[in-house]
């Protein structure tokens, strides 16, 4: 069986279709390499999500700054400088993809990078401590987040120049369900007790480990074919890329996206909340924290192929059904804590409800990734993400404020806050428009 035969049967099995060659939105010339394209896609994608498993914000790089012993209010900036540090730039780093025919380099570029200031990561491990390591870690973190903007940027430009609109959420549900299967061993790693050393080599390993990921997904992911795109728009740098806001004045579709899309925020905005509640009602112990871990793997695991199918069928649904699981696992969490706190201490209860968080968290993002790559075509697609990507990045950092609540709510009515914007959110997704039935 030569290769292309062998790449064209592994693609048909693990899109499940008679015909998995079929085209939709893409040129002819690009239609007959999508089954190496979808690949080599899935790889990297697969390869880059395993180093942001090993570069946790939430629990990897947080263990590593207290090992160092860098000041606690540092730990406080690590998520927000991750997830939005590689959003709010994607508006002037947009101008200057615009300008490129061929744009898979920009991803490769920015996987390079990554590698390049986790691997610095690792050297801190080995050589600095206190205030020092803590700052050079920040420092590092604003570099890897950066350059995440310009794969972000980037990525969903090629995937919509090469893979049919029928094929990119099983592409995506895929990656998830790998990056699930990821997540559970690195909690089975947890629970066996290899990271409760505090040892400098295993954090520098695993760091290590990451980079070296980056720089593999790298290497794949430049041997995508993609043929050149349209190159009109990025004539004036920052100054276009700001002119394109107005597609929240013109585009009332877009505008609509936009809106529930921060709305749906409420699905990773609930989750440390959740933790944190866990946290207070038992011993904040290495195996609670990897039962969370595992919940969230075995979300991604058991429900990334069923979100990815049912968003080429309709993103628009899934984001309604995801929306609505946010709303009431969270409800559920609220009813728990104000009638029956005694469940909160059995030691299942809540990383099974994070378990359903984290399933409905995984159909947010499919879902909304989906919707905005085949709501449009060329440049108008980069125009969304990058637009998109930057407002959000703000209304993330707003929306962090939302934890100053908690000290006249509590938690449980932080959640409930939450929950309320998942509702709104699965309103208005039932109101956006089909995009997958043209």
């Amino acid at each position: 069986m030569s290769k292309q035969t062998l790449t064209e049967d592994i693609y048909e099995k693990l899109v499940n279709t008679e015909d998995a060659r079929a085209c939709k939105a893409i040129p002819e010339e690009a239609c007959r390499e999508v089954p190496g394209n979808f690949l080599r896609t899935l790889i990297s994608s697969f390869l880059s999500k395993l180093g942001d498993a090993l570069v946790n914000p939430k629990i990897t790089l947080p263990w590593l700054m207290q090992s160092l012993g860098a000041p606690l209010w540092m730990l406080g900036w690590l998520v927000p400088i991750r997830e939005s540090g590689s959003m709010l730039p994607q508006l002037a780093i947009a101008s200057a993809v615009r300008r490129l025919a061929i744009r898979k380099w920009v991803w490769v570029l920015g996987s390079v990078l990554q590698a390049v200031a986790i691997a610095f990561i690792a050297v801190v491990a080995y050589t600095l401590d206190g205030s020092s390591a803590g700052w050079a870690i920040l420092g590092l973190l604003v570099v890897f987040s950066l350059a995440r903007g310009l794969s972000s940027v980037s990525s969903k430009d090629v995937l919509g120049k090469t893979i049919p609109k029928q094929r990119r959420g099983s592409l995506n549900g895929w990656a998830e369900s790998g990056a699930g299967l990821i997540t559970l061993v690195v909690a089975a790693l947890l629970m066996s007790g290899l990271s409760t050393e505090g040892s400098r080599d295993l954090y520098a390993a695993g760091f290590g480990l990451a980079a070296l990921c980056w720089l593999l997904a790298g290497g794949i992911f430049s041997g995508i074919k993609e043929f050149p795109g349209e190159t009109d728009g990025g004539r004036n740098g920052l100054k276009e890329a700001l002119g394109r806001v107005g597609l929240l004045r013109t585009d009332a579709a877009f505008r609509h996206f936009l809106l529930t899309r921060a709305l749906m925020l409420c699905s990773a905005l609930a989750a440390p909340f959740m933790v944190v509640l866990a946290q207070q009602e038992m011993e904040a112990a290495l195996s609670l924290l990897a039962l969370f871990m595992a919940a969230s793997g075995l979300a991604s695991l058991v429900s990334g192929r069923f979100w990815g199918r049912f968003a080429d069928t309709s993103s628009r649904r899934v984001m309604v059904s995801s929306g609505l699981m946010t709303a009431g696992t969270g409800l559920l969490v609220c009813l728990i804590t104000w009638f029956a706190r005694d469940w909160l201490s059995v030691i299942w209860v809540l990383p099974v409800l994070y378990f359903l968080l984290s399933i409905a968290h995984q159909g947010v993002r499919l879902g909304r990734k989906t919707y905005v790559v085949n709501m449009a075509e060329g440049n108008r697609r980069t125009d969304y993400v990058s637009v998109g990507n930057t407002l959000i990045g703000v209304i993330l950092l707003l929306m962090g404020f939302i934890s100053a609540l908690e000290p006249w709510i509590g938690i449980s009515g932080v959640i409930l806050v939450l929950s309320l914007m998942g509702l709104a959110g699965s309103l208005m997704a039932s109101r956006l428009p089909e995009v997958e039935q043209d």
